[in-house]
């Protein structure tokens, strides 16, 4: 049997307890960057005691996720908004959304993500070599997840 691992027909909804507590869907996906990228986590970690004995232990660590948006995009704007509302600053206080992203895939697998905030983005827009807008990182961090 031939198992598809393609890509095409994912889609998120996130929702944002103050931005965006209605949420909204992300399918915009940019062509030039990885559209979903989960970080490698360390579940564990090990050292050695001063006679050799190998000690070690679990630790709890958020979950990274990166989304690679179309700039100008409808996604682009409204992760914008979520960005800039989370953003402190002079004069500024953040609304410090708690964040759950539910991913659907197309072989039907779906994974949600709880207790997130977003870590990154681009205030702006970058221009490559190419004359293009550059691809919309936009980095949150989840507490825990479940897949289905």
């Amino acid at each position: 049997m031939t198992a598809s691992i393609a890509g095409y027909g994912t889609f998120c909804y996130m929702t944002a307890s103050n931005s965006f507590p209605g949420g909204f869907s992300i399918t915009q996906f940019s062509d030039d960057a990885d559209s979903l990228d989960f970080a490698v986590i360390e579940t564990a970690a090990a050292g050695m005691g001063l006679n050799g004995d190998m000690i070690a232990w679990n630790k709890p660590v958020p979950i990274s996720l990166t989304i690679n948006i179309i700039p100008d995009s409808d996604d682009d704007k409204n992760l914008s908004i979520l960005f800039s509302n989370n953003r402190v600053g002079k004069g500024k206080k953040s609304v410090f959304d708690i964040i759950t992203l539910v991913l659907s895939y197309p072989n039907g697998k779906i994974i949600t993500l709880r207790n997130g905030i977003i870590t990154s983005g681009m205030p702006g827009f970058s221009i490559s070599s190419e004359a293009r807008f550059k691809t919309k990182p936009y980095e949150f961090k989840f507490e825990s997840s479940i897949s289905v």
